[in-house]
């Protein structure tokens, strides 16, 4: 009797919306399927490297067949990965891209699943920056510097700022989280509380600026854009404290990813890019 094959999804934060979404839409997927199993995993916060390590270790322990990977730092997880491919196990690296260069080093290609997070964060960047002057002061909150799609989502950004000639007068990150954001742009608001606009590399991030400008009666008045469309945002973008963010189908990516999981497994040759969809959603 031929077993199922096995497929771990190694997530991020499973605190994070984005990511108790992409867990739910894959155990669906999963439940619809009769020729795999699936594993669902991933870490507390987004910013527990060697947790996910740990995670990743253990699914080899398990002999899986496949893991699908969104790493939380795209160099750290190189080892580890390429541990996984030396025990014969199909890696499927999706939403946050491992670093090519140390991927060549160690003579593997891989498949990668996920959008265009450069051209997205540009797309809603342009909503803030056409609702604002030449010059206008924003400042940017950037996640995870150590993730891949950390850096694209800034340098989206910084295209926007550039295009439109805003001016940029401070930019830190705040890891993706909601509480460590509010820490970072008080601060960065008590340093320049003349700014015009924040631009956010996710929604929980995006909260986070919010409670602040609420404590001092600035929300609306200082506009704020996000990413990723999280069910908690909608609220403040339909009164308009939030301006616009980026709907990038968490749930829906990572059933890409299993499926070219099961593809590679199939006989498919494991490497190229495979672009998914993204959407801007605005204050209406």
């Amino acid at each position: 009797m031929n077993r199922k094959q096995m497929i771990g999804l190694v997530m991020k934060s499973l605190q994070a919306e984005f990511f108790q979404e992409m867990q739910k839409g894959a155990l669906e997927f999963a439940r619809r399927q009769k020729n795999f199993e699936l594993i669902t995993i991933g870490t507390k916060t987004q910013t527990e490297i060697d947790r996910q390590i740990q995670l990743v270790d253990g699914l080899i322990d398990q002999k899986v067949d496949a893991i699908v990977l969104v790493p939380i730092d795209s160099k750290a997880l190189i080892p580890v990965v390429v541990k996984a491919v030396k025990a014969g196990i199909k890696v499927i690296n999706i939403d946050i891209k491992l670093d090519e260069e140390l991927l060549r080093q160690n003579n593997i290609e891989l498949t990668y699943v996920g959008p265009d997070n450069e051209s997205a964060a540009q797309m809603v960047g342009n909503v803030l920056a056409r609702k604002l002057e030449k010059g206008s002061k924003v400042i940017l909150i950037e996640g995870l510097s150590v993730a891949e799609n950390a850096q694209q989502r800034k340098n989206g950004f910084l295209k926007s700022i550039h295009e439109f000639g805003l001016n940029l007068v401070a930019s830190a990150s705040a890891d993706w989280e909601t509480d460590k954001a509010a820490e970072v742009f008080s601060a960065l608001f008590n340093a320049h509380p003349d700014i015009d606009g924040v631009m956010c590399s996710n929604d929980a991030m995006a909260i986070g600026v919010i409670k602040v400008l609420e404590k001092y009666g600035k929300t609306g008045k200082i506009q704020v854009v996000g990413f990723d469309n999280d069910a908690s945002v909608r609220p403040f973008l339909e009164s308009g404290a939030i301006l616009a963010t980026i709907d990038a189908f968490g749930s829906q990516m990572a059933v890409k990813g299993i499926e070219y999981a099961l593809r590679v497994l199939d006989g498919m040759e494991n490497k190229g890019t495979f672009s998914t969809d993204f959407k801007l959603i605005q204050h209406k």
